[in-house]
């Protein structure tokens, strides 16, 4: 019996194997394609990329570090404008659709038959967040499923507020913008909740193609586009034809309102370098850091202001002795650091002239000889050893030869050098190197004096004749104890700054004798936390005790001497007690002042990055670092309280003649009151031990290395 297949019968037998064998293929396929799909969970893990923001100590933001210039905020903080503005243009069914429109789907299938390849268009608010958070921006079939599949997850996890929120905060708006936030500070330099509907519709206008509609790069496209978003917003209702005609008036913005970070590179970059080994490139430039820091503004815009100022000047009148000796004029280089005298905190860093052209830091990288300002770490400890301010010491010219092991003093008589070079072998002045004769500033000699007229007159032959008597060791333990770190000679050119030295240890060193005693690490940051505000780290000042009371009020009262009366008389325009040292290196390679009153440490070096070229001869610290130190301490110190340092226990005070250290009476010329500690003052008087003395003038003069 024959069984006759009808064609009907073929067909159900088709479909009975085929729709089976399709639905376990399908399924087989998606299981493959789903099996690298990203959860859906990582949604509520998911932390964007966002910029790390640095305060000044008055939490003032002053700058940001960041590869994507991003800020989240929540849908409440999203003005309904803004909203409205996306939903129009990007996806006007977005709160009806199920994450994916079907309106679109369709279009972008038949663009696929019509150009035989995947094109983008049509796609929701849900699938453009789904691509851009996990998938590739790959533009095949593969990922148009994937895409699907996640929007699709995304709708069912999530509220329809909450993933507007996770795309308003996500989408890239161009200038290096991420997230609205960040769009309104770079468009409208104003937070997000405060953006008017002409605003939040020029923003909803742009990351369609953030470059093309960048209003800073093409504003008739970008004018042209806000007007759709307003014309697509009336005709679905959000807003009336008057509020889009009221909005099409409002000029778009033409050039990058965000402020920029006019001030405190250096001291930026000084953060970056201390950060990035200790918490990564990825979390500092990406985690959304918040970094509070001591950096004063005033004393900072101060600093940058009146250092370029009075090197522009310099400059210019350097140019012309450039011009003499045939060579191509050279920028004089500087750096400025300042410390809050009592707790170390940095208020103001300056590397440089301009950080565009070099970041080399010389307030912090440069070592550099000191000079001059390197002696009263030779006087300190001489006070340690027993001297006081009215210790007499012979400025007489002095003659070393170098006999292969150590520096022997051939002879201090008063005559002229060429005299004393008689006494010295022959041998021995065959070789310069063999020889040393340091000479005083000027080529004065003034016989006895002080220990404060030797600092305040920044004699050289007295630092040496000190040092030899302290030992250089001694001065390079107490430079030691006041935070001097780089390497020191053992040698009694120690004593004229021959050794390098940084401006910041300079400074720190400074600042112990304006304190006390108490020596504070200097530092920059107060606390950092996290982006949900949990804090990651916070600094107190860190303190020791490394001098008494009575040395430093000692030391600062003979430093007082050096403005009154010596090479840094220019301070005394600060109408205010001020302490500090010039510095000198030979040949004018180098010019310092490092001051402090009782607020404030700061110190100023000038000089040439290239060590041979000279800043002139008549320039030194008092006439260059001097004027730049006194004008930057003006500013940074406007407003505050004039205060004298503080007096402390068991010091007695005594009426001194200058040129015999002993005690002066009132009609003594030139007696002053001299600080003591309690029980070392002097005990006689002058005309009793030199009752025929002659008197010697004692000058102001600069130093010399």
């Amino acid at each position: 019996m024959s069984v006759k297949i009808t064609f009907k019968k073929l067909v159900f037998f088709f479909f009975l194997i085929a729709v089976p064998l399709c639905i376990i293929v399908g399924a087989k396929i998606l299981e493959k394609m789903t099996e690298d799909l990203p959860s859906i969970s990582q949604l509520e893990n998911y932390t964007p990329s966002l910029s790390t923001k640095i305060y000044d100590k008055d939490n003032n933001l002053i700058a940001e570090l960041f590869m994507e210039r991003r800020m989240l905020v929540p849908i409440n903080e999203i003005p309904i404008d803004l909203q409205n503005a996306f939903i129009s243009i990007e996806d006007n069914d977005f709160f009806y659709h199920w994450g994916v429109s079907t309106k679109g789907v369709i279009r972008a299938l038949s663009r696929i038959a019509l150009r035989r390849k995947v094109a983008e268009g049509g796609s929701t608010i849900t699938q453009q967040l789904a691509k851009t958070i996990f998938l590739t921006p790959e533009k095949t079939l593969k990922r148009k499923i994937k895409e699907a599949l996640l929007t699709i997850q995304l709708e069912k996890d999530y509220s329809k507020d909450e993933i507007l929120q996770f795309y308003i905060n996500q989408i890239y708006f161009g200038s290096g913008a991420y997230g609205a936030q960040s769009a309104a500070k770079v468009y409208f330099n104003k937070n997000v909740e405060d953006l008017n509907l002409a605003e939040s519709a020029t923003l909803a206008a742009i990351p369609k193609s953030p470059n093309f509609y960048n209003p800073f790069r093409n504003i008739k496209a970008s004018q042209a586009r806000r007007n759709l978003v307003l014309a697509r917003m009336r005709q679905l209702g959000y807003i009336t034809p008057e509020q889009e005609q009221e909005a099409l008036a409002v000029p778009l913005p033409e050039r990058e309102e965000i402020p920029k970070q006019e001030s405190g590179h250096y001291f930026v970059e000084f953060l970056r370098i201390m950060l990035e080994p200790k918490y990564g490139t990825n979390v500092l430039f990406k985690g959304g850091l918040s970094i509070f820091t001591t950096l004063d503004m005033q004393a900072q815009t101060a600093a940058e202001k009146v250092l370029e100022s009075e090197l522009e000047k310099f400059d210019e009148n350097r140019a012309k002795a450039f011009e003499k000796e045939g060579a191509e004029p050279v920028k004089a280089q500087g750096a400025l650091i300042a410390m809050d005298i009592n707790t170390g905190a940095i208020r103001a860093m300056v590397g440089g002239r301009s950080f565009k052209e070099t970041q080399f830091n010389r307030a912090t990288q440069a070592k550099r000889q000191a000079g001059s300002s390197f002696k009263p770490f030779v006087y300190l400890a001489a006070l340690e050893a027993g001297f006081t301010a009215a210790t007499l010491l012979d400025d007489e010219p002095m003659v070393f030869v170098y006999d292969g092991a150590n520096w022997n003093l051939v002879s201090r008589d008063i005559r002229a050098l060429e005299d004393i070079a008689e006494e010295i072998p022959e041998s021995d002045l065959v070789d310069v190197q063999k020889v040393w004769t340091p000479v005083n500033y000027g080529g004065k000699y003034r016989g006895p004096v002080t220990l404060r007229t030797a600092l305040a007159l920044s004699i050289n032959t007295c630092a040496i004749q000190t040092i030899m008597h302290v030992t250089p060791r001694k001065v390079i333990q107490a430079a030691r104890r006041l935070g001097i770190t780089t390497p020191l000679s053992n040698s009694y050119s120690l004593a004229l700054g021959a050794s390098d030295v940084t401006l910041q240890e300079m400074v720190s060193a400074y600042s112990v004798f304006g304190s006390g005693g108490v020596k504070t690490t200097p530092y920059v940051i107060t606390k950092i936390t996290d982006k949900d505000g949990r804090i990651l780290e916070q600094n107190l000042p860190q303190q020791k005790e490394v001098l008494s009371p009575q040395i430093c009020f000692v030391m600062t009262n003979m430093l007082k001497s050096v403005i009154e009366r010596g090479s840094g008389w220019y301070a005394k325009n600060l109408n205010r007690p001020c302490a500090g040292k010039t510095g000198t290196t030979n040949e004018g390679g180098d010019v310092w002042f490092i001051g402090y009153t009782p607020q404030l440490a700061a110190g100023v070096w000038v000089g040439y990055d290239n060590r041979s070229i000279s800043l002139g001869e008549r320039v030194t610290g008092g006439t260059l670092a001097c004027p730049i130190w006194t004008k930057f301490m003006k500013e940074s110190l406007a407003g505050k309280p004039i205060v004298d340092f503080s007096q402390p226990d068991n010091i007695e005070w005594a009426l001194v003649d200058p040129q015999t250290g002993l005690l002066a009476l009132s009609k003594t010329p030139g007696a002053f009151l001299e600080a003591f500690i309690k029980g070392t003052a002097p005990k006689q008087y002058y005309n009793q031990v030199f009752p025929d003395s002659k008197r010697v003038d004692l000058t102001i003069e600069e130093e010399g290395f």
